[in-house]
């Protein structure tokens, strides 16, 4: 996935009013350059020894939350996983697939799945996550997956 103009680091730190510092536009740039949520392990593996560690990488993780620059995707394997929070507006949702073959997940963004506008059955959605699992295109090609 390629960022566009709008959504690099620094234009994303401008836009929440964050300061511009290197492990924060690395963190950013992980996650950019991902196609699909990370977790904070994930992040800090890709961004190297020469970044922030992993403690560092966690309190801008939240930090990036409570600004509503990144989101919490899922939780799996007590992992919380995170992606930038304009990839999936409030109001709609994409899904999320997961290979059981090889464990990568990834963002399915043209899938666009509509907030409940009205309480169902009395209960008031305020947010969704939807998680499909299967076997992603390499897997399905693979002789293994025969």
């Amino acid at each position: 996935m390629t960022a566009r103009p709008e959504h690099d680091a620094v234009t994303i730190l401008q836009s929440a009013r964050l300061r511009r510092t290197a492990p924060r536009i690395a963190v950013l740039e992980s996650l950019l350059a991902s196609d699909g949520p990370l977790t904070q392990e994930q992040i800090t593996a890709h961004i190297g020894p020469r970044g922030p560690n992993r403690v560092t990488v966690y309190r801008i993780l939240e930090s990036f939350v409570a600004a509503g620059v990144v989101r919490q995707a899922f939780l799996r394997d007590r992992a919380q996983h995170y992606e930038l929070a304009h990839c999936c507006p409030r109001h709609r949702v994409h899904p999320h697939f997961t290979c059981t073959q090889c464990g990568k997940t990834c963002c399915l963004p043209e899938v666009d799945l509509p907030m409940p506008a009205a309480p169902v059955n009395g209960f008031l959605v305020s947010r969704q996550r939807v998680e499909w699992e299967g076997l992603c295109p390499s897997c399905r090609q693979s002789p293994a997956a025969d």
